[in-house]
């Protein structure tokens, strides 16, 4: 009988994107070589990223800084609105101003946003079956990496909202057997020099 193993979830949001979002800069490709050379160590298995150009680039610029490890393009891993709640889901505090933010989303975005996000939790979510530790990495956007960090904490659907991360940052997370998933690391971005770090962030966010 096969037993269960533990699945590690490394989870970046892509490159810095050029304005019109049909690539990478200059620092966002620097960016995704700089973690690519980071993750050297760690015995991924798989690369899964979203189908945009921004998401491709920096999966590509990683891999190439890894030892053959496959790369694999997932309409689930890209970007996408991945729940749209209800006013009364929401803190009235900052319901109007969630509210605002999510009024631009298209109803095609608002049926099949949520669907995706399901297929992202069935795919990349749990452990796994077997006898050895997977390493997987996915490659996506700010909204994915929110809603999968939202799932792990058991945190309320609308919970995604507010969570924000940079450009190459990483993020890990531990789905062992018998156990609540576990954030080990968040937004990191110690790979990368000060210049490179927070970008499209306002100065006050920067760390």
């Amino acid at each position: 009988m096969n037993g269960r193993a533990t699945r590690y979830l490394y989870l970046v949001r892509h490159g810095e994107a050029l304005p019109d979002e049909s690539g990478l800069t200059e620092n966002g490709r620097r960016q995704a070589v700089l973690l690519g050379r980071r993750l050297r160590g760690i015995p991924l298995v798989a690369v899964h990223h979203g189908p945009l150009p921004r998401a491709e680039q920096t999966a590509r610029l990683i891999g190439e800084q890894l030892e053959s490890v496959p790369l694999y393009v997932t309409e689930a891993a890209g970007d996408y609105v991945p729940h749209m709640p209800a006013r009364e889901e929401l803190p009235a505090e900052s319901a109007e101003f969630f509210l605002r933010f999510l009024d631009g989303a298209t109803i095609e975005e608002r049926e099949r946003g949520p669907e995706l996000a399901r297929q992202a939790l069935d795919l990349f979510t749990r452990p796994v079956d077997g006898e050895l530790d997977r390493h997987e990495l996915v490659v996506t956007h700010n909204f994915l990496v929110a809603w999968l960090v939202r799932d792990a904490m058991c945190a309320p659907k609308w919970r995604w909202l507010g969570l924000d991360h940079g450009n190459a940052a990483l993020t890990v997370i531990r789905y062992a057997p018998g156990r609540p998933a576990s954030v080990r690391v968040a937004n990191d971005m110690r790979h990368l020099p000060a210049e490179l770090r927070w970008t499209g962030f306002p100065p006050e966010s920067h760390i």
